[in-house]
């Protein structure tokens, strides 16, 4: 059995604990918010991305939802610009020529606005230009993959929430909260310890909560 994080990364905040840029004003760290010691992110979340990003200190756990080998699907609720066709949604689906490659086939379809927390700073507003939402599910993830795929069919992404990873989903967690599942794995844990990100989280003491901000 193996605990597994699941928090919901604001806007502009590193997914990992330190801050490696040594000029400049500092940026909001997972130490700012996650209060686990010993957990290392399982995978990735851009900076100017929001939702789901999860954690673990075990290694097995964190290859298994990390390693691009094994496809896990992740789930995204994007805001473009302008009223997303059917074509663009075909054309997603199928997979687009990017610089580094063509895609994977992924699923794609219109969705209607979410039920989301307001985000600071808010999207730019102009009244001339339409917005529209879909949900992209991926089985791979490329540096800035899903704003890359959508400027290609030529929507840009201007707003970039992960719902769901694998099984796991935000579910009413806000941002900046977090909370804490028991995960099986079958089988002997055999891999290395979780790969650091960022430095060594900061160390409390263990607080067994559903949820935390």
């Amino acid at each position: 059995m193996s605990e597994l994080l699941l928090f919901n990364k604001p806007f502009h905040v590193l997914s990992q604990f330190t801050d490696d840029r040594s000029t400049g004003t500092p940026r909001r760290t997972l130490s700012d918010f996650v209060t686990r010691p010993g957990v290392y992110p399982a995978g990735r979340l851009d900076y100017d991305s929001e939702g789901l990003l999860l954690l673990t200190a075990d290694g097995a756990l964190q290859h298994r939802i990390a390693a691009p080998d094994n496809k896990m699907p992740k789930t995204y609720w994007v805001q473009v610009e302008g009223a997303i066709t059917d074509d663009a949604l075909r054309q997603l689906a199928h997979g687009v020529n990017l610089k580094d490659g063509p895609t994977r086939p992924a699923q794609a379809e219109a969705l209607s606005e979410p039920d989301l927390w307001p985000r600071v700073p808010p999207v730019r507003y102009r009244a001339s230009v339409p917005t529209s939402w879909l949900a992209l599910t991926l089985t791979e993830g490329r540096n800035r993959q899903v704003r890359r795929m959508t400027a290609a069919v030529g929507f840009p992404t201007l707003r970039l929430v992960r719902f769901r990873i694998g099984p796991w989903a935000l579910d009413g967690l806000q941002p900046g909260q977090w909370r804490a599942e028991t995960v099986h794995l079958p089988g002997p844990s055999t891999a290395p310890r979780p790969r650091r990100s960022g430095g060594t989280p900061p160390t409390h003491s263990r607080r067994r909560r559903t949820t935390h901000r």
